[in-house]
C-alpha cells in the first residue's frame, strides 16, 4: 500500500493520460441546440426567467438563483427557447429533469457584457457577488456554488487559497491542459480570490506527474512573491480537498467540518479560471474543457465545449467512436456516472467523457468478503467502508453513520482495492441517497404541517371572530331594544 506524508490510505490506478495531455485545447463546434439543466449545482433548481418561443442571446440570464445554495443559468449560445421541461439528465438511472432547451440560430450572438473596472478597487463581497451572477460552481466535479465558498471570507479567517491543480483521476487532463495553456489566467484569477477573502497567501499543488503544467504555473507566478507552487506525490485521491489540505498545511479538516476551519479555502483550476473570467471580462460560465478520452475514442484530446451541448457532439469533435463503448461515463472511472445515452449534455461539473473498452473495465463477478481489510487501509478517510456497506445493504442508515458514512468522499479507493469486486460505492451512494430523500420527505411533511397549522389557525380565527361579531351584533340589537320607547 502505498503512503504519502501525513495522509492515510490512497491507491495508485494507472493513469491513462498521455494521449490527451499531448495535445492542445481545441474548440468544438456549435451544436443545433443546447439543453440546460436548472440544477447544474449542489443546491435548488434554477428558477426559468424565459418562456418557450422566445429570442435568448448568449450570455443571457435565462434562470435565476432558487435559494442561498443555487445557481444561475445562462443560455450558452444565442436562438429560441424550443421547451422548458423534463430531458434526458446525465445520470445513470436516465431519469429526467427539467431543463430549458435551446435551438441554436448559427449567429452565437453575445449580450452586451457589462465591462468592470478594475476588480482590484472593487470591495470583495461586490466580487463575489458578481461570481455569483456568473453561475460559477466548483469545475472539479464537486459543483457547489463558488461564490458561496468566497463569502465565507466574511465568516472566517481564510489563512490560504489553495488552487487545486492535482487532477489524481485516470484519463482526466483538463486542468493539466488548462495550467499549460491558460497559466497567468488562472494566477491573476487566484490573487482576485486571495483579494476577495484577504488570505495570507496563495499555494497552487500539482502532482509530480504533470511537469510542464508545474513550469508554466512557477513563470507565471514568479512575479508575485506570495504565490507558491507545491508539488505533491502523484497517488489518487490527492485532489480531494481534505486530503489535499492536510498534503500541503499538515492540518487535518475536522471530521463532518469544512476547509474553512483551518483557514483554508479550496477551489479548482478550472474554477480559479472561470472566475478570472468572470471578474476581468464579465463572461458568465457558459462553456468549459472537457477530456474526452477512452479506448473507444479515435482521437483523444481536450475540448473546449459550450453547456449543454450533447455528449455526442463532444465525441464527433475527437473523431468518433472506433467500437462500441463497454461503459460510457461522465467524469473519470473512479467517481464519474455511467451515462444512459450520448445525447444528454454536458453540464458545468463534467471534467471528462470517457468510452471505455471491454478491457478498461473491469467484468469481475462480486465474490463474498474475504475480511483483508484492504479497504479499511485504502481508505484516505480512516473509515470503515465494509462495516458501511454492510449496512447499507440492510437499509440501516443510523448503523452506517456511526460507521463513517457522513465522512466518506465517495472516491472509490476501496472498491479499487477489494480483491472480492465488492461495488462498495455504489452502496455508500445508494445510502447517502435515500439519507437525502428521507431528508426531504421529512422537510416535506414538516412543510405540510406548518401549513395546516396555519389553516387551523386561520379557521379558529375566523370562527372567533365570526363568533365575537355574532356577540356583538347581537348586543347591538339588545340595547336597540332596551332603548326603545
Amino acid at each position: 500500500m502505498l503512503k504519502w506524508s501525513g495522509v492515510k490510505g490512497g491507491v495508485h490506478p494507472d493513469t491513462h493520460k498521455d494521449r490527451s495531455a499531448a495535445l492542445k485545447i481545441v474548440q468544438a463546434s456549435l451544436p443545433d441546440c443546447v439543453i440546460l439543466p436548472l440544477r447544474q449545482h449542489a443546491g435548488a433548481d434554477a428558477i426559468p426567467l424565459v418562456k418557450p418561443g422566445d429570442s435568448v442571446l448568449k450570455g443571457q440570464l435565462i434562470a435565476a438563483a432558487g435559494t442561498e445554495v443555487s445557481a444561475p443559468v445562462h443560455a450558452s449560445t444565442s436562438g429560441r427557447v424550443r421547451k422548458i421541461g423534463p430531458v434526458q439528465a446525465p445520470h445513470p438511472s436516465g431519469l429526467a429533469a427539467d431543463a430549458i432547451v435551446i435551438e441554436s440560430d448559427g449567429d452565437d450572438r453575445w449580450i452586451d457584457l457589462d465591462m468592470p473596472d478594475d476588480p482590484f478597487s472593487q470591495a470583495p463581497m461586490e466580487l463575489a457577488e458578481r461570481v455569483a451572477r456568473a453561475g460559477i460552481v466548483g469545475m472539479g466535479g464537486a459543483i457547489f456554488p463558488a461564490a458561496v465558498k468566497l463569502k465565507q471570507g466574511a465568516r472566517h479567517e481564510i489563512k490560504t487559497v489553495l488552487v487545486n491543480g492535482s487532477e489524481c483521476e485516470p484519463y482526466l487532463t483538463t486542468d493539466d491542459r488548462l495550467m499549460r495553456e491558460r497559466a497567468e489566467q488562472i494566477v491573476d484569477g487566484a490573487r482576485l480570490i486571495q483579494h476577495i477573502l484577504r488570505a495570507y497567501r496563495i499555494v497552487i499543488a500539482i502532482e509530480d506527474n504533470k511537469s510542464e503544467a508545474i513550469a508554466a504555473m512557477r513563470a507565471a507566478a514568479e512575479p508575485f512573491g506570495a504565490i507558491e507552487v507545491e508539488v505533491t506525490p502523484t497517488l489518487y485521491p490527492m485532489g480531494s480537498a481534505k486530503q489535499l489540505i492536510q498534503e500541503i498545511t499538515g492540518h487535518e479538516v475536522p471530521a463532518e467540518g469544512r476547509s474553512t476551519s483551518v483557514g483554508v479555502l479550496v477551489h479548482n483550476v478550472g474554477t480559479v479560471y472561470a472566475i478570472q473570467q468572470a471578474l476581468r471580462f464579465g463572461r458568465p460560465l457558459i462553456s468549459r474543457v472537457v477530456t474526452v478520452a477512452g479506448g473507444c475514442i479515435k482521437s483523444p484530446r481536450n475540448v473546449e465545449t459550450v453547456i449543454g451541448a450533447p455528449v455526442q457532439h463532444l465525441i464527433d469533435a475527437c473523431g468518433g467512436l472506433t467500437d462500441e463503448p463497454a461503459q460510457l461515463l461522465l467524469g473519470g472511472p473512479m467517481m464519474g456516472v455511467t451515462l444512459p445515452s450520448t445525447q444528454v449534455p454536458v453540464i458545468k461539473g463534467a471534467t471528462g467523457v470517457l468510452a471505455l473498452q471491454r478491457r478498461e473495465v473491469s467484468r469481475a463477478t462480486e465474490s463474498p468478503c474475504i475480511r483483508c481489510a484492504r479497504c479499511v487501509q485504502a481508505c484516505p478517510m480512516g473509515l470503515l467502508p465494509l462495516e458501511m456497506a454492510r449496512r447499507a445493504k440492510v437499509d440501516d442508515l443510523d448503523g452506517a453513520d456511526a460507521a463513517g458514512l457522513k465522512d466518506c468522499i465517495l472516491c472509490g479507493s476501496c472498491a479499487y482495492v477489494c480483491p472480492s469486486h465488492i461495488p462498495l460505492v455504489q452502496y455508500f451512494q445508494y445510502a447517502m441517497g435515500e439519507q437525502d430523500a428521507r431528508k426531504n420527505a421529512a422537510r416535506k411533511n414538516d412543510y405540510t404541517r406548518m401549513l395546516m397549522d396555519a389553516r387551523n389557525a386561520r379557521l379558529e380565527k375566523e370562527v372567533a371572530a365570526k363568533a365575537a361579531a355574532k356577540a356583538a351584533k347581537k348586543s347591538r340589537a339588545s340595547s336597540t331594544s332596551e332603548s326603545a320607547p
